[in-house]
């Protein structure tokens, strides 16, 4: 069985857009408002943004580490 890459799940655009989707239509089929449900995905989307960041971020700064102790070993 396949491990899941949740790096890569969690910064994908396409995922948190499915699911910002999902909310949307769902917010609106139990008979909230356009304007509710456009307020939440635009949540679910800036979340999705600094989720992406951090991740991003903290990937850059795990390389530099390596980078620098492998610089400092030699």
């Amino acid at each position: 069985m396949n491990k899941i890459d949740w790096k890569r799940k969690l910064t994908s655009r396409k995922m948190w857009l499915s699911v910002a989707s999902f909310v949307s239509m769902l917010i609106i089929a139990q008979g909230g408002g356009q304007s509710q449900a456009t307020q939440i995905s635009a949540l679910i989307m800036a979340g999705a943004s600094i989720i992406g960041y951090v991740i991003g971020e903290g990937l850059a700064d795990g390389a530099n580490a390596d980078t620098s102790l492998k610089n400092n070993q030699e």
